[in-house]
């Protein structure tokens, strides 16, 4: 799987927002924080805003804060505000992809692709990650013997 810069981006922003003490946290800030080029995260901002994972006011004294609580906001909710679907396969959906002839099971392993990010995705939300204690199945999944090979 390949992850975009734009989905690194959004879900750092979304654990600096998390992180916060003081809110709301302007642009420039978590920026800075987490390295993220500015006008780059503003626009991942605005796609998190009209998602409404993220507010956000205009001003002097304005800036964003998070649109739920962190527990509610699970990393595959951030994934598809700023990508879309989780997986796309020449930018379909995985059941929406035809094969023939021998081809045809590739179908089904899309879809089975696609449960395997939702159960990660799915099941770690924002305040997991602010709080650095992940579920333990994920954990676990790090534990696989092929989980750190290089392929």
């Amino acid at each position: 799987m390949h992850v975009s810069a734009k989905a690194d981006y959004a879900l750092r922003a979304m654990v600096e927002l998390a992180s916060a003490e003081q809110l709301p946290l302007k642009g420039d800030q978590i920026a800075k924080a987490q390295d993220i080029p500015l006008k780059f995260l503003e626009n991942i901002l605005l796609q998190l805003k009209h998602s409404g994972i993220v507010f956000a006011q205009r001003g002097a004294h304005g800036g964003y804060w998070l649109g739920r609580p962190a527990e509610e906001i699970t990393l595959a909710d951030i994934f598809r505000a700023v990508e879309g679907p989780l997986v796309k396969i020449h930018g379909l959906r995985p059941e929406d992809v035809a094969y023939s002839g021998t081809a045809m099971p590739l179908r089904d392993i899309w879809i089975a692709v696609r449960v395997s990010l939702r159960v990660v995705l799915e099941s770690v939300t924002l305040a997991d990650l602010q709080s650095g204690k992940l579920p333990q199945d994920i954990l676990d999944l790090t534990l696989h013997p092929e989980a750190w090979t290089r392929r």
